[in-house]
């Protein structure tokens, strides 16, 4: 199965729907919750990530027996330094941001702990790829 959506930039009125419908999907496919949960957390992160950092984006899921694959892809600015992006706490998320609640330099580190395979490509000035993929078939068997 594949899924595809559209992350709008800077609403956070919107933020947060791509992986709540995602999530509706893997609960009527009748996926562990266990999956469901990790699969949506690492989504939303990425998302939140979209709205904050790069203006939206697009998301697209494909799902099979054995994995869900996530491939998060934007146009904004790119991350500079990877290393320093996945520490715990480091955010250069806007001061307006922080104040609704979002920002604290976790998204990409709970993207990571929530994937069983997680990839970043990204060009400054171009836009960023993340590439996360559950397991499906560890969590069930």
């Amino acid at each position: 199965m594949h899924l595809h959506y559209l992350v709008p930039g800077d609403d956070f009125s919107q933020a947060g729907n791509a992986s709540a419908q995602m999530k509706k999907i893997l609960q009527q496919l009748g996926l562990p919750s266990v999956i469901i949960k990790r699969t949506s957390v690492a989504m939303y992160e990425a998302e939140i990530n979209m709205v904050v950092h790069a203006g939206g984006g697009e998301a697209s899921i494909d799902i099979s027996d054995t994995e869900i694959k996530i491939i998060m892809e934007d146009h904004g600015p790119g991350i500079a330094n990877i290393e320093q992006a996945m520490q715990e706490g480091f955010s250069t998320a806007p001061e307006k941001v922080r104040e609704l609640g979002f920002g604290a330099g976790m998204g990409l580190s709970n993207m990571k702990r929530n994937s069983d395979q997680m990839t970043i490509e990204t060009v400054p000035g171009q836009g960023t790829k993340v590439t996360m993929s559950i397991k499906i078939a560890n969590e069930a068997a």
